[in-house]
């Protein structure tokens, strides 16, 4: 356990150093007011005006509509990828249904699957789709943050920035780059990167066996630094070949923390107020350590029912007393532990290990912070849905102390607090309500393998996944079918664009606010207090919004695992 904790310990302060090295350059990125000729080009070609000064509603529709033409772009693709040439398997093209669903998916950075990549997909519809869509998918969420962030830094002024610009810079400054050299290094690790569509080995038993190939390192690149995930193949970073070594299963962890920690540095530095960017990271971590802690812990102890069936779980390999169903002998459970805490607190969806074989609280953790979806979070909403809370509770805190509540020197006000309540309850309306339409619907019973709370977990992971454009699975379910493509599809666009686009309003009314002095009654949220708080208010909002499903699921198949009840 010594190790298992000093690897943890390892991994959290690598992360802390790279968020205040990245942090910086991503500063200088969305304030540097020189273009260099690669960006002019874009513009000229793209035929934008980079001195555009966008208000809220301006830059959200350049957001909208560019992100819907390259989504139909990627729906057209995929229906017409059987009449593509080029493709030796000649792989079908994707059903209407998946394709939205597909489309849907990886344009707003949820990357679910409900095909078989490597069965599926050609290897011009991986790159020219799935590896485009989460290219501009992740950018769009972290040049959001930085027009977010530069509105809440502006005092009286109408705009937050140019889409264009930001949108370019860091496609062009951060993730390229970023990707380029990690795929070097995990071509390096042994993940294949070629156009070759397969090769047929003979095995050492002399049988012939085909094996699929493909761009697989560029592909896991953007995964795993976008807060993608998805797999090239459906076995997903399971794989050999997405995760070959414990070297690439540490570099895809630091991946999908590396830009929603480092955005805390730079939320500090844009607003200039350091120890607030510390303040945020700080509830980011607290809340972190605090999941896999009931993660690692859950997992480390097992089943009890294994040991009156005679099991000695005690003379397990290694893992003494551990539940290493569904997991991967070269990772562990430490190592399984902390990926699956990160992938669903950066809501990246990249899995290493069975959701569904998880012991109850070890399922129960992934659920949970994708239904705050505060913890870390995606490329640049992350730090957006922190925010819409941290407005939330200095309101709260306001009325309590019968003042009106301010933050970063703004009042806020009615207006405010409407976008932010939208923001708020747009998630687990859809979370709530497309499970219980679900649930409600006959032909749905036909896509589960198992029954009891575990059956009802598999469909809440489902719509909870979609919606916090996480994109990982429970594993269980049959979700290629007309009902969930076309469902879970809307609960993405949903989880996507009803949440980003209210606190995009939030920064725009803000940035044309007059800065107000501090008082002696003004509440900093820059202090440990704060970030207590902070905490508190996101774990019970979550708490009185989701615990009743939770309970029918996670919880009540835990009570029912005590006692020894199966079903």
């Amino acid at each position: 356990m010594f190790n298992d904790i000093t690897q943890f310990a390892i991994i959290l302060a690598i992360m802390t150093g790279l968020a205040v090295v990245l942090g910086k350059w991503m500063t200088h990125l969305f304030t540097a007011p020189a273009h260099n000729i690669v960006e002019r080009g874009t513009y000229r070609i793209l035929g934008v005006d980079p001195e555009e000064k966008m208000s809220w509603k301006r830059y959200g529709m350049v957001l909208l509509l560019s992100n819907a033409a390259m989504m139909l772009l990627g729906y057209l693709i995929l229906r017409l990828q059987a009449f593509i040439p080029g493709d030796s398997l000649q792989r079908a093209s994707q059903a209407p249904d998946l394709a939205f669903n597909t489309a849907a998916s990886f344009i707003t950075n949820t990357n679910w699957q409900s095909y078989a990549g490597e069965s599926s997909l050609s290897n011009f519809s991986q790159m020219a789709v799935i590896t485009f869509l989460m290219t501009v998918g992740a950018t769009t969420g972290v040049a959001v943050a930085g027009g977010f962030i530069r509105g809440l830094s502006r005092k009286s002024t109408g705009d937050i920035g140019n889409y264009w610009v930001d949108f370019t810079r860091v496609a062009y400054r951060l993730l390229i780059p970023l990707c380029f050299v990690m795929a070097l290094i995990y071509v390096w690790q042994g993940m294949p990167q070629t156009l070759t569509a397969d090769t047929v080995v003979t095995t050492l038993e002399g049988a012939k066996q085909q094996i699929i190939l493909g761009p697989v390192a560029s592909f896991e690149t953007i995964k795993h630094i976008g807060t993608n995930g998805g797999g090239f193949f459906s076995m997903n970073a399971a794989h050999p070949f997405e995760n070959p070594t414990a070297l690439t299963n540490t570099l895809h962890i630091l991946s999908m923390l590396l830009i929603p920690s480092a955005l805390t540095y730079v939320f500090g530095a844009m607003i200039m107020r350091r120890r607030q960017g510390w303040a945020i990271f700080a509830a980011f971590l607290v809340m972190f350590l605090g999941f896999l802690t009931l993660t690692y812990s859950s997992e480390q102890a097992g089943n009890p029912m294994l040991a009156s069936m005679g099991v000695d779980q005690a003379q397990t390999a290694y893992q003494a007393g551990g539940n290493m169903e569904g997991k991967e002998l070269r990772f562990g459970i430490a190592q399984t532990s902390m990926f699956v805490t990160t992938t669903t607190a950066a809501t990246t969806g990249s899995v290493d290990s069975m959701h569904s074989s998880l012991t109850p609280l070890g399922g129960f953790v992934p659920l949970a912070q994708m239904m705050l979806n505060n913890v870390f979070g995606g490329d640049g909403v992350g730090l957006i849905n922190l925010i819409t809370y941290a407005i939330l509770t200095v309101f709260l805190v306001g009325m309590m102390i019968g003042r009106t509540p301010e933050f970063l020197g703004k009042k806020i006000e009615a207006r405010e607090m409407k976008f932010v309540m939208l923001a708020v309850l747009a998630h687990p309306f859809s979370i709530l309500g497309f499970t219980a339409l679900a649930c409600i619907t006959p032909s749905v019973m036909a896509s589960l393998a198992n029954s009891g709370p575990h059956a009802f977990s598999e469909v809440l992971y489902a719509y909870t996944s979609g919606t916090a454009n996480n994109g990982s699975a429970f594993a269980g379910l049959n979700a290629n079918t007309p009902f969930f493509n076309t469902t879970i599809g809307l609960a993405m666009l949903v989880g996507r664009y009803l949440t980003l686009l209210p606190m995009l309003a939030v920064a725009g009314v803000l940035a044309a606010k007059k800065a107000v002095p501090a008082g002696p009654g003004t509440l900093s949220t820059s202090t440990p207090l704060f970030t207590g708080l902070l905490v508190f208010v996101i774990l019970v909002v979550g708490g009185l919004t989701f615990l009743p499903a939770l309970a029918l699921g996670p919880i009540v198949e835990h009570l029912l695992m005590l006692s020894g009840t199966t079903f």
